[in-house]
């Protein structure tokens, strides 16, 4: 597992390489900037990155953001891992502005 400034976990993200990984941290650093700016607090942001199919490099996401009110949920699928992590984020932050 991975932490970025300690309330962010990657998980599942030991097997991706060293270019892939700074731009992973960075675009969930920017989210998670983006959350505690404009939305709510956040308590714990993890990230769980999953292959689902070796051969075709389906990755899987499970994106979970604790706040103090709430906790929030997103699961997406997609070949390009940054397609993956954007609109698991995306989804994360339209469920904590309700």
């Amino acid at each position: 597992m991975i932490e970025l400034g300690g309330n962010i976990k990657l998980d599942g993200f030991n097997s991706v390489d060293p270019p892939t990984i700074i731009v992973v941290k960075k675009m969930i650093g920017n989210y998670a900037k983006k959350i505690s700016d404009n939305i709510t607090q956040v308590d714990e942001l993890l990230i769980d990155l999953k292959e689902s199919d070796m051969e075709n490099k389906i990755f899987r996401l499970n994106a979970t953001l604790t706040s103090e009110e709430e906790k929030f949920d997103s699961e997406v699928q997609d070949i390009n891992l940054f397609f993956a992590l954007d609109r698991a984020m995306q989804e994360i932050m339209k469920k904590a502005q309700k």
